[in-house]
């Protein structure tokens, strides 16, 4: 019997790519989790909390979200100017996808880690012939 395997475009290989895309990508998902664990924030004070991250790229990313709808960038016409962000309604709602990810960390973690030590035990030890 021939097996007839259908060719899939690998942009529509898994369904939920865009979304992995979109939350996932290097810095989105330590914004949205500042702005869910800490509420509103000016962008120095994202700054101040996410460290590692530069003005340039938090700007970018903070923008990115804006126009995903993911989260709110709200002005105030004041003496300074004053712009705070916030995650939208949107955003709010990947707050249970994260709740998921701490749940799965705290379950399965200690399982990974005794797997990476066991796979770099092998890589370690010298092969032998076959």
């Amino acid at each position: 019997m021939v097996r007839v395997v259908a060719e899939v475009d690998p942009e529509n290989a898994c369904p939920i790519d865009p979304v992995i895309d979109m939350v996932f990508s290097r810095w989105t998902t330590p914004i949205l989790w500042t702005l869910h664990k800490y509420g509103r924030q000016r962008f120095v004070e994202l700054e101040r909390r996410i460290t590692t991250i530069t003005p340039k790229v938090l700007t970018q990313r903070l923008r990115q979200l804006e126009r995903d709808g993911i989260v709110v960038r709200t002005y105030h016409a004041e003496v300074p100017p004053r712009v705070e962000y916030e995650t939208s309604e949107l955003g709010r709602s990947l707050e249970p996808l994260f709740a998921s990810l701490v749940d799965w960390k705290a379950a399965n973690m200690h399982d990974v880690e005794q797997a990476r030590k066991r796979y770099d035990a092998v890589q370690r030890s010298p092969r032998r012939a076959g």
